[in-house]
């Protein structure tokens, strides 16, 4: 997905956190899926937060002044995250008018958060307490070298997609639900995080109509690529998927987030209907059910 070069990007609630970190000893790939599957792309991060070594203090957060326009976005990550949060915002604030925006903090090494402190090894999170989302933008390279997804800029976005997703859930009550009932194949904290998909592939249905404080439009039309490069990110962190890559078997009575035949079903529901309402996995028979 390309952003219009002229979109006015100015107002998206994106820092990036000041100052260094020491990355947790014993990282790599075998740190980062551990940490995936206990709470990849939003899972309870009390689980794992706090549990890093020598997490460094979190200097102030910066703006991405730099970060104006959609030229900026298509061309460095961290502008497409700030661009991102600008449709991600204007598509919610529309669906739920009551509900506060959050932010999403950048940061790289490990980042302080109410939550805890954290290490790039556990992935991209969402934090409750503080009602933000934290991402190391590093994350991506592991996920297209090291998870198998395509690499393309919308898989990037699919991830902040999906955080923002738990914020609104958070918001709902519906967040709750993944602590109550952490494991298992129908389980609370895999229906929340199928929830959190299917809230990613609803805005992703939108994000054409959504516009920058200018009245603007921000992104050009999806393509067939762009859907396939959210499907590609979506598949890569199934439980499935990553126990595979781990264990090299499928344990499902363990899983906190889904097959990714679900998390694609999911997102593919909310971008088909463009409709949030449909995202209803809460009360859905089956995870399976994501075609009715």
């Amino acid at each position: 997905m390309t952003f219009r070069e002229n979109a006015n990007i100015g107002s998206g609630r994106a820092r990036r956190a000041g100052g260094g970190g020491k990355v947790a000893a014993g990282g790599g790939l075998g740190a980062l899926l551990v940490a995936l599957v206990v709470m990849l792309l939003g899972g309870d991060p009390g689980q794992v937060l706090g549990s890093q070594e020598e997490a460094a203090p979190q200097a102030q957060n910066v703006d991405l002044a730099e970060c104006r326009t959609g030229a900026d976005a298509n061309a460095d990550v961290d502008c497409r995250m700030k661009a991102t949060m600008v449709s991600l915002e204007d598509y919610w604030t529309a669906v739920l008018p009551d509900a506060d925006p959050t932010t999403a903090i950048l940061f790289s090494g490990s980042v302080q958060t109410q939550c805890g402190s954290a290490s790039s090894a556990v992935g991209p999170f969402y934090c409750p307490l503080d009602r933000r989302i934290y991402l190391d933008t590093g994350f991506f390279d592991q996920l297209e070298g090291q998870l198998g997804a395509d690499g393309g800029s919308f898989s990037q976005m699919y991830v902040l997609a999906h955080e923002y997703g738990h914020h609104v859930q958070n918001w709902t009550g519906a967040l709750q639900y993944s602590q109550q009932d952490p494991r298992g194949p129908e389980s609370g904290a895999v229906r929340v995080e199928l929830q959190a998909d299917c809230f990613a592939g609803a805005w992703a249905g939108n994000a054409t109509r959504t516009e920058d404080d200018e009245g603007n439009p921000l992104l050009q039309e999806l393509t067939r690529e762009d859907v396939e490069s959210a499907m590609s990110a979506a598949s890569a962190v199934g439980d499935d998927s990553i126990q595979e890559r781990v264990q090299g078997q499928v344990t499902p009575h363990t899983w906190s987030h889904g097959s990714s035949e679900q998390r694609m079903g999911w997102f593919m529901r909310g971008y088909e209907s463009g409709d949030a309402n449909r995202c209803d996995t809460l009360n859905a028979a089956s995870v399976d059910d994501y075609e009715g």
